[in-house]
């Protein structure tokens, strides 16, 4: 090899940026439009303020007649002139430069001794050259002004679901403290659920725009209940996307009650629930890690028990409106598979129930589970859902989990509900 490399250096994706340059199509973008899409390009995170100064520095360097049909944008100032007008240092230009090549905004073609110069023809018209080529923005202009407009209209969506989002927590708030007709203990289960909801947000500034539209729909649905107000139409459920009715069930009897609201935490707990404010919820002993173990083995020696009976898609939604309540309303059993660990975040199941219950039911059986459970959860039937999620795996791995007739008995109970 050669003790010097001439050149700059080429890896695939320079090479593939350069085949893209040669087939612009000149004439159909003008140099005052890549000024302003230059300007335009640092709200889409590929280039930074400097890198952008310093590519409309370059577009403005090339006659705008460079950008006609027959023209050759090419610019072939040196990096200490381009540093100059910058003002940053040599160095830096040529970092940036770099990065722009490296981004797909500039190609560049370097001569033997690194020096920028046009070749020229018999009248004095610019055919090719060293230096920095623009033809490639003139290729992706479609693309790069489509993905500007993209950024800008997330941004705006993004600002309105933010609003949106605080007004219905300042809402929410506000009808807690003014609300009297109700007891103390439905008062503070409703609070603890709005607090709940504004843990999971977290810093709503950095949250993404659809968990903030699946915050405010969970908070006004919230504000309608507390404040008495009658179920919503069909119409209205689906056009709002956020059915919830409120509807007892009697099914899974050992840790659900007729009565949501009452205090009876023995009656609504299961023998396996997880106690995560328990002081000693974070500690385990020897014989509790063997016993666990000792099943977790024996679970694996067992044949797994198939289902006795298959549901449809529109079953399980119809059963869980609380689906389309968390903005979470699959379109099919892949949708719904994907939904599972946002459902389980949702209603606080932890990751190893989670696991246990797709190792024992399978993925789409486990994923019906799962939704069932969050209903039951929305309706405060249950107030622990990782344990009633692990005795339904458990009951599953006995073969006496019924989770068809669960899933039929929420939807007969949500069309009476919907009928009165």
């Amino acid at each position: 090899m050669h003790p010097r490399p001439i050149g700059r250096r080429i890896t695939p994706q320079r090479a593939q940026n350069r085949r893209l340059a040669q087939s612009a199509e000149m004439g159909t973008v003008t140099r005052a439009q890549l000024a302003v899409l230059a300007q335009s390009l640092t709200c889409t995170g590929l280039i930074n303020g400097t890198e952008s100064h310093l590519l409309v520095a370059l577009i403005n360097t090339a006659p705008a007649e460079a950008f006609d049909k027959s023209g050759r944008p090419i610019v072939f100032k040196s990096n200490q002139q381009l540093a100059f007008e910058i003002g940053r240092s040599v160095g830096r230009v040529s970092r940036m430069l770099s990065r722009l090549f490296d981004t797909g905004l500039i190609t560049m073609q370097d001569s033997g001794n690194y020096k920028r110069y046009p070749i020229r023809n018999g009248e004095g018209k610019i055919t090719d050259g060293c230096g920095i080529d623009l033809r490639i923005l003139v290729a992706r202009y479609a693309d790069l002004d489509e993905l500007v407009r993209q950024v800008r209209a997330e941004k705006k969506a993004a600002d309105a679901a933010l609003r949106r989002y605080r007004g219905a927590l300042r809402n929410a708030r506000h009808a807690l403290a003014t609300a009297a007709e109700h007891s103390e203990y439905i008062w503070g289960r409703i609070g603890a659920r709005v607090d709940r909801v504004s843990n999971l947000v977290g810093i709503a500034g950095k949250a993404s725009s659809r968990m903030l539209r699946r915050a405010t729909a969970l908070l006004e649905w919230l504000v309608e209940r507390l404040m008495h107000l009658p179920p919503r139409s069909a119409e209205a459920q689906e056009a709002a996307n956020m059915t919830c009715p409120y509807v007892e069930n009697g099914m899974h009897k050992q840790i659900t009650t007729p009565h949501p609201f009452a205090a009876s935490n023995e009656e609504r707990r299961s023998a396996d629930a997880e106690q995560h404010r328990s002081l000693k919820a974070g500690s385990a002993s020897k014989w509790a890690l063997e016993e666990s173990l000792r099943r977790r083995r024996r679970e694996i020696n067992q044949p797994r028990h198939l289902p006795q009976a298959m549901v449809a898609l529109q079953d399980v939604i119809r059963a869980a409106p609380a689906l389309k309540t968390y903005g979470l309303a699959p379109k099919s059993w892949a949708d719904l598979a994907r939904a599972v660990p946002l459902m389980c975040r949702f209603a606080g199941i932890s990751e190893d129930a989670r696991r246990r219950a797709v190792e024992q039911m399978g993925e789409q059986q486990a994923a019906v589970a799962v939704a069932v459970t969050l209903e039951k959860y929305d309706r405060q039937d249950v107030s622990s859902p990782g344990g009633y999620l692990r005795a339904m795996t458990d009951r599953a791995a006995a073969g006496e989990l019924h989770l068809a007739r669960s899933v039929f008995g929420l939807a007969a109970r949500n069309s009476m509900e919907v009928r009165h």
